[in-house]
């Protein structure tokens, strides 16, 4: 599928950051003044995901770009487990999320600064040659000393007033918009240069330490593989009354991820569009729900429950219709000629109808509360995220074979 848009992975995870950042600045104004909640568990725990998802998918962390290994990917996972604990279980895990978002912050800020004005030198260079290359320079050295600005804020809280530090949020979330446009313009402008991040080790690695040859699609699907079962493993004490639980913490997460989708790939509950203008305007309007919903909760609670019941019901039935419609159709007037389904195929037909009804069914639970246990939700979710699990291995079995047929051709 073609895209309207020209917004890379990278572009896309920034503008996320921006929204988080600038809204972030905006609601800090609300809770000052006494008219919003705070919750800092979910504000940095959904935090700590955004970042973890960079790690996973580019092999960015905060010490550069790195090979996208299965030892990286594993090192995303924990980090995106903690971030989401702290988002699902408020009060456990408030001053390690906080100490160890501020070490990313702060480590990710000097790294960075570092490595662009050190080593190659890249600001000298692209402050040379002009253009958006110089406008990029800016957008960089701002942001990241934004970043490691705020990672001492975080660490050592009370060393800015409140005020202060929603103005320079608000600025650091402009700093992220103006250096998504920036990667968005060199991309177009060096097509060569653009792209997945080059790891900084040029030697070739195998097992565990090799570079990962997953797709985004499926990491996405692995990482809410993760999160619903995480999640699902975790409503059973909270169920039982043995821990505390933030839904709203729940909500932010996967309007984030949902968000991520959307925009990175044109993957939506209701199915996969075209990259449009209006996919990303789209995304953003859910990134910017999750994230108000973690950083003040309480507001927007009911409103998103609502809407991700509809999205869970309406996009299971919708995928269903899509599958078997044409089947149907084709059973009425059936061809001269049989057709020869691939076991793979049926594999992966039966898991995505298994996973459709299984949404369908969460779906339902959100849109009227207590119509099904609370433990029956623990283990819907807990197949969820198994079934998407499967869903991961099936793809990518069926992407080695689609790509081994095309190398024999070759």
């Amino acid at each position: 599928m073609t895209d309207d848009t020209d917004f890379s992975l990278e572009s896309v995870i920034i503008l996320i950051l921006g929204v988080f950042a600038f809204l972030f600045g905006l609601l800090l104004l609300g809770i000052h003044a006494g008219h919003l909640s705070y919750n800092p568990d979910s504000t940095y725990g959904l935090f700590l995901v955004i970042v973890a998802f960079q790690v996973i998918t580019m092999g960015r962390t905060p010490f550069g770009d790195l090979r996208r290994s299965w030892a990286l990917i594993l090192v995303g996972i924990c980090a995106a487990i903690i971030g989401m604990a702290a988002c699902f279980i408020p009060g456990y895990f408030t001053e390690f999320a906080r100490e160890l978002a501020g070490m990313v912050l702060l480590t990710s800020g000097i790294c960075l600064l570092l490595q662009m004005f050190l080593p190659e030198r890249k600001a000298r260079m692209w402050i040379l040659v002009g253009g958006i290359l110089r406008k990029l320079a800016f957008a960089c050295a701002l942001v990241y000393t934004m970043t490691a600005t705020f990672g001492i804020i975080t660490l050592f809280p009370g060393v800015t007033t409140e005020l202060l530090t929603a103005t320079l949020l608000i600025i650091y979330g402009v700093g992220f918009f103006y250096l998504s446009w920036c990667i968005r313009k060199v991309a177009v402008l060096y097509p060569k240069e653009s792209g997945m991040p080059n790891s900084t080790e040029p030697k070739k690695r195998s097992g565990f330490f090799q570079e990962s040859s997953l797709p985004l699609s499926i990491l996405i699907i692995i990482l809410l593989g993760i999160l619903l079962t995480f999640l699902g493993l975790l409503l059973i004490p909270v169920n039982l009354g043995l821990l505390p639980f933030s839904p709203d913490g729940q909500f932010g997460i996967l309007l984030t991820i949902m968000a991520i989708q959307m925009m990175s790939l044109g993957d939506t509950p209701l199915g996969q569009y075209q990259r449009s203008s209006l996919i990303m305007v789209m995304g953003l309007v859910c990134a910017a729900l999750g994230i108000f919903s973690c950083i003040s909760p309480g507001v927007l609670t009911g409103m998103i429950r609502v809407l991700l019941g509809f999205l869970n019901v309406i996009g299971g039935a919708a995928l269903l219709i899509g599958r078997y419609f044409p089947l149907l159709r084709n059973m009425r007037n059936p061809s001269a000629t049989p057709v020869v389904v691939a076991p793979i195929v049926r594999k992966l037909t039966v898991t995505q109808t298994t996973l459709n009804c299984v949404t369908m069914v969460f779906g339902v639970s959100m849109l009227v509360p207590g119509l099904v246990p609370g433990l029956f939700i623990a283990g819907i979710l807990v197949v969820n995220g198994l079934l998407l699990f499967i869903l991961a291995l099936v793809l990518q079995k069926i992407t080695e074979m689609l790509s081994w047929r095309v190398r024999q051709r070759a």
